[in-house]
């Protein structure tokens, strides 16, 4: 596994972008690496949190006349605010396989706010996944939207002290968009081999420590898609941690699909609990 840590670091540097893949390209690879995949669960979805959860499907914000609906869960035990975690789905949507994954978080001690960024459909094929992508990067705007009302409400009705995002593949790079949308308010971001952003200007607003997860193998977003990325979030000057994984393909940690790895999966999920734990637990 190669790991490359981008500390903090005093140097000036131009701030040119580095080219990055359109979201047409992106769309289109995403639609390669799925095309033969299905929703079923992985075991990331599939085991058990470590403490009993409680949840309730809740209205965290409403665009146009439509209220969005998502997944809130939490300790059984908890009695006070706490940290909180934004999950942003895979392409297949807010589906079990999510909200499972989002209890996983909640049994490590956080109030856990799953987004649905599909307006309420999920998908059943490849073919219907990349339609209901294809309708959120047509209006990116909406999504935005989605993403400040979920740490609205987390900060507002739910009172979390810190709040962090993590998404996988689609809901990845938008894991990293919420933290542009963000910058000074979330406190960490974890994307999984989610769509890059390389424009430097953009990335050198950010504030929280991020997090990235990929797979060396992804012929989606490819180790020279890793590579712009880091070298960008390095001129940036961005506080951040990218690993690769040998021999993993795209999706390789995903709630849902048939392209998980268990090692890198599980190594992943580690570094991911050991982040937010220092991130948003740390006193």
């Amino acid at each position: 596994m190669r790991r490359l840590l981008l500390p903090l670091v005093c140097v000036l540097f131009s701030s040119t972008a580095f080219a990055a893949m359109t979201d047409q390209q992106y769309m289109a690879a995403m639609a390669g690496m799925h095309a033969h995949d299905t929703p079923s669960p992985s075991p990331v979805a599939v085991e058990k949190p470590a403490k009993p959860v409680t949840s309730s499907r809740v209205a965290y914000g409403q665009i146009g006349d439509r209220p969005i609906y998502g997944y809130l869960t939490r300790p059984a035990d908890a009695k006070g605010p706490l940290p909180g975690i934004i999950v942003v789905h895979e392409w297949w949507g807010l589906n079990d396989n999510i909200r499972r994954t989002a209890d996983r978080f909640a049994g490590e001690g956080y109030e856990v706010l799953a987004v649905d960024l599909y307006g309420g459909e999920s998908a059943q094929t490849s073919e219907e996944a990349r339609a209901l992508m294809s309708k959120v990067y047509n209006d990116k705007t909406r999504a935005q939207a989605n993403l400040v009302y979920a740490y609205n409400y987390l900060k507002d009705h739910e009172h979390t002290a810190r709040t962090g995002v993590v998404g996988w593949c689609f809901g990845g790079g938008w894991a990293l968009q919420a933290a542009l949308l963000l910058p000074d308010k979330l406190d960490a971001a974890v994307m999984y081999y989610g769509q890059p952003e390389t424009d430097v200007s953009r990335l050198a607003t950010l504030k929280m420590p991020l997090l990235g997860l990929f797979g060396e193998k992804d012929q989606g977003i490819t180790v020279a898609d890793v590579q712009k990325f880091q070298e960008a979030l390095k001129t940036a000057k961005v506080d951040a941690e990218i690993h690769e994984y040998p021999g993993a393909g795209h999706a390789f940690a995903n709630p849902s699909g048939d392209n998980y790895q268990p090692e890198a999966a599980k190594d992943a999920w580690e570094r991911t609990l050991k982040f937010f734990k220092a991130h948003l637990q740390a006193q």
